[in-house]
C-alpha cells in the first residue's frame, strides 16, 4: 500500500528545507559582512599612506622651493659684488649648474619617493584583490 504524503510531511519538509536555506543565506551574508569591511579596511589603509606621502612629498617640495630661494637670493647678493663682467658671468655659470644640478637630484629624489608612495599604498588593495580572485575562483559550497 502506497502512503501519500500528508499535509504534516509536506509542513515538516518546507520547515527543513526552510530552515537549511536560512542558515546558508545567513552565512552568506556574515561572509560577505566580513568580505566587504576586510575591503573598506585596505581602502582606507590604502588613503593613509597616501595622505602621509602626500604630506611627505609637501614638505619636500616645500623644503627645496625655500632652498631654492635662498640659493638665489645668496647668488643675487654675490652678483652684486663683482667687479668684472667675466666674474658675473662665471658666478651666473656656476649658480646656473648648482641649481640644475639639485633640481635632477631633488627630482629623482621625489620620483623614487612618488614611486615607493604608491607600491605602499596598493598593497593592501593589491591583498584584497587576490582574496578576492582566490575566493571567486573556490567553487560554491553545496
Amino acid at each position: 500500500m502506497a502512503t501519500t504524503p500528508t499535509y504534516e510531511q509536506f509542513a515538516t519538509v518546507s520547515k527543513e528545507q526552510f530552515e537549511k536555506a536560512s542558515a546558508q543565506i545567513a552565512k552568506g551574508y556574515e561572509e560577505y559582512t566580513t568580505f566587504s569591511k576586510a575591503n573598506v579596511d585596505a581602502l582606507i589603509q590604502a588613503g593613509t599612506v597616501l595622505a602621509k606621502g602626500f604630506e611627505e612629498l609637501s614638505k619636500r617640495t616645500l623644503a627645496y622651493s625655500q632652498s631654492s630661494l635662498e640659493s638665489g637670493a645668496a647668488a643675487g647678493k654675490a652678483a652684486l659684488g663683482v667687479k668684472t663682467v667675466r666674474d658675473l658671468v662665471d658666478l651666473q655659470s656656476s649658480y646656473t649648474k648648482s641649481t640644475l644640478d639639485t633640481a635632477l637630484a631633488e627630482s629623482a629624489k621625489m620620483s623614487e619617493l612618488s614611486v615607493k608612495v604608491a607600491n605602499e599604498a596598493f598593497q593592501p588593495i593589491n591583498a584584497r584583490l587576490n582574496a578576492t580572485i582566490e575566493k571567486l575562483g573556490k567553487p560554491l559550497a553545496a
